[in-house]
């Protein structure tokens, strides 16, 4: 078979419907295996046929994973540029090395982590994925406001507390910890009625704890997520548009997309050079108009 009727087949059951829910299937059925061996009397009764089950599930990933790089057969680099078929791969291989295979709690943990390939099969979580990633900025300035606020707290919190209540404000590290826990607002009453038998200065205390970290902090983190996720579902959109206008829009203008453009550039430039003075240089087709021409 021609590898263009391939790859071209492979790439049209990779955008196929079915494909998608078949892998989300087979992620299902392996985790459910993987819940089911928790249970003593169901793996002594059925055992076997979950260990069954679980070949059945890698050989499933195996052959996703060959359809995939049978998808960009024609280009081989295309595949091993895509940080999820590095992860598939990785997951699939990584139970085979020495000491791994040997270590069973390393071995349901990459059981485990098979699971994370549902956020490729499906644009909605994958959405989800890349805001959680582009939050991450953002995530660290606010932890460092978190724990500057608590640390702040901590200190008046030893000041005031810290003979009466050694168990909670004994230490300054003893009133961080106690001060995050509190930021569920578990247990408030109990301790705002303790704080008041020890001093007046609890109601202030609490109350503007409660205001800054409880509610401003929590608040200012949705807000966050929230922005990361609005600006991910604009990235995907604009790739979609740029699917339907022919012109494909990577969702993260990665370095990897940059060196593919400069290469390509490079390629045409070379090409100029090389070309006698009265003859036109030939074309060098984009990726996107090699992937677009009609298959002979």
């Amino acid at each position: 078979m021609h590898i263009r009727d391939l790859t071209a087949r492979c790439l049209a059951a990779v955008g196929a419907p079915w494909f998608s829910i078949a892998g989300f299937t087979v992620i299902a059925v392996n985790a459910a295996c993987l819940g089911l061996e928790t249970y003593s009397g169901v793996e002594a009764a059925a055992g076997p046929y979950l260990r069954l089950i679980e070949h059945l599930c890698v050989a499933g990933f195996v052959l996703e994973l060959l359809i995939r790089f049978g998808a960009s057969l024609d280009r081989p680099s295309r595949f091993f540029r895509d940080g999820w078929n590095l992860f598939d791969i990785a997951i699939l291989v990584a139970p085979l090395l020495p000491g791994v295979r040997e270590n069973v709690t390393l071995l349901r943990l990459l059981r485990l982590a098979r699971m994370v390939r549902a956020f490729r099969l499906f644009p909605s979580l994958r959405v989800i994925l890349v805001g959680i990633r582009r939050s991450l900025p953002g995530l660290g300035s606010f932890l460092l406001i978190t724990a500057l606020v608590i640390y702040g707290y901590a200190m008046v919190g030893w000041m005031l507390f810290g003979t009466a209540q050694p168990l909670r404000y004994g230490t300054v590290g003893q009133a961080m910890l106690s001060l995050f826990l509190l930021l569920s607002l578990d247990d408030i009453t109990n301790i705002l009625a303790d704080g008041r038998q020890v001093t007046a200065w609890a109601v202030p205390y609490y109350v503007s704890y409660m205001v800054a970290a409880c509610y401003l902090l929590t608040n200012l983190l949705v807000g966050l997520v929230l922005t990361a996720l609005q600006e991910a579902h604009e990235a995907e959109r604009a790739a979609a548009r740029g699917k339907e206008s022919g012109r494909p829009i990577p969702i993260d203008s990665t370095a990897h997309v940059q060196i593919t453009r400069l290469r390509e550039a490079l390629d045409a430039l070379e090409a100029q050079l090389q070309t006698p003075a009265g003859v036109t240089p030939p074309q060098i087709p984009s990726p996107a108009s090699r992937s677009a021409a009609p298959l002979p």
